[in-house]
Order: structure tokens, then C-alpha cells, then sequence
């Protein structure tokens, strides 16, 4: 084993001793009895997660050696947290922002991540009071762009802290059933969703979530401005689905688009959205049908 490869096994221990030895801390009853579903990751990928987050984690360390209280301390924990979750060990991830949220209680983004996995394992109340205490953190503050962590094709980082704040505590409204607050959200997200990807992201939930609440009018003129030349990197499938919406791509042909392997759809956004569209026009066989294939995807 060279030294490197020495370092970095360290390190992976005392990382795994320590979120250990912190236990169950900061966690809400539904985390703690909350299953964790891992993301199917290939050898290559789960070496390259794992080397990441090691590195992740000897930063954190000599931050909060060398600068503990400062911001370098801050970012160095949120980057260990989103590796941890990127990994697959959410609960381990939401410790992590916990504990962040105790040292940096006027940070934003601490709430705005562990919102985040709280989504992820399904506790949604949870998610909602993390994302409403950041909405609260962030006002009257100058937006400011969310680094990737998960590069797209051009590596340009499409999001923002303000705009994953308000999109994700849509969603985690929206997931409640609680139309009338993920409407809120929405609209505030689409107030600082100022690229394309943002902008067909935001817009494909926010047209939901009025069909969802029988504003079919409003939802059609929320879709009216989006034109068939955006510059899309990332969100192409939102995209796609805006234009079913628009009735200028059938869903039937957009089902056959994404379908693989005969059985199961390749990509769940798109199919969760089509399942949608049909259970929003009456459809609802066709809806179940299709939300039995993601599930089984």
C-alpha cells in the first residue's frame, strides 16, 4: 500500500469512528427510523465517491483545526456532508449538517443540505421546517451560486443557494400533498431561476402543483414563455415534459423515447412526469402502470 493509499484508509477510519461516536445526535425520529435505499454505483464510481470523500474529510479536519469557527470550516463540512450523501450514507450526511447547523446556526446552506436528505429518506415535515428556516436565513441576502458536486457535461453549475432552497422546499410540499404551500415555494423559485435548466425545472413543478390544484388556466399560462431554443446542459427531460404539456410532443412518443430494456423506464423525472400528465387528465391506468415501472426501475 503506498503512503497515500495509507493516508486516505486512516482517514476513512477515523471518519467512520466518528460519525460512530456521534451516534444518533441531532436526529429527528423519522431519520433515525427511516431506511436508508443506497444508489446502485458501479466500482469505478463507488472508488472515485470514496476517494472524495476521504479528501473531503482530511479538509474538514485541518479546517476546524486551523480556522474552526471561520467559513473555510463552514464549507469544509458542508462538502463532507454532500460526499457522505453522495456515498449513500445519508443519515451519516444529516449528522454532519447537524452538527453544522449547532457551530454555524445562521448558515443557510446547513439547513438547505440537511432539508435535502431529509427528502431522501422520506421525512418531509422534517424537510420542510429545515427549508423554511433557510428561506428565513437567505432574505434579503444576495443570491450566490451552488458549487456541484456532481458535475454536468459543460461543468457549469446551473443552481444557486436561493433557488435549491425554494425548489426543494416545493417539493418537499409537494410530496406532503400540501399543494397550496409548494405553489408558494414554487413561485418564489421561479423569481430566481434565472437560466434555462432552473427555469424548466421550476416551471415543470410549479405547472404541476396548479393542475394539482385545479388551476388549469394559470397552469397553462405558466408554460406559455418557454420556447422551443433554450440552451438546456442538464434538465432536458423538464424540458421534454414542458413540451407535452404544450401538446408539441405527444407523451406516448416521449414514453417510447425513454423506455429501456422493454419493462422499465431508464430515467424516473421523465416518467414520474408523464404519470403525472396521464392521472392529471383522467388517465389513470396509464398512470399506475407507469409509476409501477419506476418503482420497479
Amino acid at each position: 500500500m503506498t503512503g497515500k493509499s495509507l493516508i486516505k484508509c486512516v482517514f476513512g477510519v477515523v471518519f467512520s469512528f466518528w460519525l460512530f461516536a456521534s451516534g444518533v445526535f441531532g436526529q429527528s425520529n423519522c431519520a433515525r427510523n427511516a431506511t436508508e435505499v443506497k444508489p446502485t454505483l458501479s466500482a469505478e464510481t463507488r472508488v472515485k465517491y470514496r476517494v472524495n470523500l476521504v479528501d473531503a474529510v482530511r479538509e474538514l479536519v485541518e479546517a476546524e483545526q486551523n480556522e474552526p469557527g471561520k467559513k473555510a470550516a463552514a464549507d469544509a463540512r458542508i462538502w463532507s456532508g454532500r460526499r457522505l450523501a453522495y456515498y449513500g450514507e445519508y443519515k451519516g450526511a444529516i449528522r454532519v449538517f447537524t452538527e453544522g447547523i449547532a457551530k454555524f446556526s445562521s448558515d443557510a446552506r446547513f439547513y438547505r443540505h440537511r432539508g435535502h436528505r431529509y427528502i431522501t429518506l422520506r421525512c418531509f415535515d422534517d424537510a420542510v421546517k429545515d427549508f423554511e428556516t433557510a428561506a428565513k436565513l437567505i432574505k434579503g441576502k444576495p443570491d450566490e451560486v451552488e458549487p456541484d458536486g456532481l458535475p454536468n457535461a459543460r461543468n457549469i453549475p446551473r443552481s444557486t443557494l436561493q433557488s435549491n432552497i425554494w425548489y426543494h422546499l416545493g417539493l418537499a410540499y409537494y410530496l406532503k400533498g400540501d399543494f397550496k404551500n409548494a405553489l408558494r415555494a414554487y413561485e418564489e423559485c421561479l423569481k430566481v431561476s434565472k437560466n434555462p435548466d432552473m427555469l424548466v425545472a421550476t416551471t415543470n413543478w410549479l405547472y404541476a402543483t396548479l393542475r394539482r390544484l385545479g388551476k388549469n388556466e394559470e397552469a397553462k399560462k405558466s408554460i406559455e414563455s418557454i420556447k422551443d431554443d433554450l440552451d438546456i446542459i442538464e434538465n432536458d427531460g423538464y424540458y421534454k415534459l414542458i413540451k407535452v404539456y404544450q401538446g408539441k410532443i405527444t407523451a406516448k412518443n416521449l414514453l417510447k423515447e425513454i423506455g429501456k430494456d422493454g419493462d422499465t423506464l431508464s430515467d424516473a423525472s421523465i416518467g414520474y412526469g408523464l404519470g403525472n400528465w396521464y392521472l392529471m387528465n383522467g388517465e389513470k391506468e396509464k398512470a399506475a402502470r407507469i409509476f409501477k415501472e419506476i418503482t420497479a426501475g
